[in-house]
């Protein structure tokens, strides 16, 4: 088929090469059909013709045979010749679609010609997407157990809420962890399972680090809620879909803009690398480290989003998201031992953060982990009232580290928990969220909470005023 052009334009060019796309399939599929149909026809006319000389050839056995014999070569080589042309036919069909579809591209490529590609901002859900196109990494062995037989064994209980103590056994069940519930108006640790494990020197903190980076990178002025930031490429991401999945390249994007040295001030303000309790016997400082990390091993950023190289303890976690709670006072948190250490219980300040004008800017974020990010697992168990928090997942020599720390705004007042577990493969962040929902299911149940009507509807945005 010969086509003549007055244009040479490339949108003439394109629209010749769509029509000669399109007109190929077609007159494959008109061949092969006819070839099918000759097939059929032919193979129909050779075994009638064998058959009415095998009738006439009756009377001589062997003749009769022999015509049989070829009429049965002949249908056999006429269903092979059916079967060949049936399979052209569908491999034309096949071409034709195809033709048909490089025919449609080549059309709207004519309709492209001279256009500009305009690459604006895309929303967090894409860009998120995007970046978690990672190749998969060889499956890591973990050797520590993710059980325990008794995780109360030696627990000093005599000064605790049993109500919130027994809630908090229940969550935890076997698990091999420690779960920490503490009342952000005054530092009161109100129960602590597990008391060796909590008191312990800490471990890599994970994503949680990334509640003390937000604080800092907001204070800093870097962002706000709404800030897009580059994470390479074409691909932005706001503050609250980067908490609410827990975005590492977010996070190491802003340790890098930083730097170590802002980065460790902000760490040490919000009480990592000392100890958050006031006169608690056995409890042991983390660890931030003096220098940074390598470069070859990530660098600041690396410390920013998985917590690497810093060693953080379930109750300094605790006090951080106690401040953030209450609005910005970090309490010394403490754990009375009797009675008559309830009954004379003084709050002590460790100091006021100057982080109130930022907190509103980050609970969309910890509210979207709990409603449809990495800590969702949590509704699974619990609904009745708003829950904010940070999952964290990472491991260290076969280990692996699962944490979620969180606030709750209940009818009766906020209360804070920290999860931790350590373990194997059944240990990670989400299973934290999960026993996280356990606990208050456990406390709604045993009606802790006094009033349950109108308050439990209300979301956490109508406090976002009074942190």
């Amino acid at each position: 088929m010969a086509l003549k052009f007055r244009s040479t334009t490339p949108t003439a060019v394109c629209l010749a090469l769509a029509l000669l796309c399109a007109a190929l399939p077609c007159v494959a599929l008109s061949h092969a059909t006819a070839l099918h149909r000759h097939a059929r026809t032919s193979a129909a006319s050779r075994s009638a013709a064998m058959r009415s000389a095998a009738m006439r050839s009756a009377a001589t056995p062997s003749t009769a045979a022999a015509f049989r014999a070829a009429a049965s070569r002949t249908e056999t080589e006429s269903a092979s010749r059916a079967a060949f042309s049936k399979t052209a036919s569908k491999a034309a069909a096949s071409t034709s679609r195809t033709g048909t579809r490089t025919s449609l591209r080549a059309s709207n490529a004519t309709s492209h010609v001279g256009s500009t590609r305009v690459h604006s901002t895309i929303d967090g859900t894409r860009a998120l997407q995007a970046l978690r196109r990672r190749r998969r990494l060889p499956a890591e062995r973990f050797y520590a157990s993710s059980f325990t037989d008794d995780a109360t064994l030696g627990d000093s209980t005599a000064g605790e809420d049993p109500v919130v103590r027994a809630a908090a056994i229940q969550a935890l069940g076997n698990m091999n962890g420690t779960a920490l519930a503490i009342d952000p108006s005054n530092g009161r640790i109100l129960a602590m399972v597990n008391q060796k494990l909590a008191l312990s020197s800490g471990a890599e903190p994970c994503s949680t680090i990334k509640l003390a980076v937000t604080l800092a990178a907001l204070d800093e002025g870097l962002i706000t809620r709404d800030t897009p930031v580059n994470l390479g490429g074409h691909y932005t991401l706001t503050l609250t879909p980067a908490l609410a999945h827990s975005v590492n390249p977010y996070f190491e994007t802003l340790g890098r803009m930083m730097g170590f040295e802002r980065v460790k001030y902000y760490a040490n303000q919000f009480g990592l690398g000392e100890l958050a309790g006031y006169d608690i016997p056995g409890e042991q400082l983390g660890v931030y480290p003096d220098t940074e990390l390598p470069a070859k091993l990530g660098g600041v950023g690396r410390m920013c989003s998985f917590g690497e190289s810093i060693s953080m303890t379930p109750l300094q976690l605790g006090a951080l998201v106690s401040a953030i709670a209450n609005g910005g006072t970090l309490y010394y948190l403490q754990h009375p031992q009797t009675p008559e250490e309830i009954a004379s219980f003084v709050p002590k300040v460790k100091r006021t953060l100057n982080i109130a004008p930022l907190i509103p800017e980050m609970l969309d974020g910890m509210e979207g982990a709990v409603n449809y990010g990495t800590a969702r697992s949590l509704r699974a168990n619990f609904r009745e009232f708003p829950v904010l928090g940070k999952t964290g997942t990472c491991s260290n020599n076969g280990t692996r580290f699962g944490w979620f720390a969180s606030y709750a705004d209940t009818p009766t007042g906020r209360i804070v928990t920290v999860v931790f577990l350590e373990g194997g493969r059944p240990t990670f962040g989400p299973k934290a969220a999960e026993l996280t929902g356990q606990f208050y299911r456990a406390l709604w149940e045993s009606n802790y909470f006094d009033a349950k009507a109108p308050q439990v509807a209300t979301s956490i945005r109508a406090n976002r005023s009074t942190p």
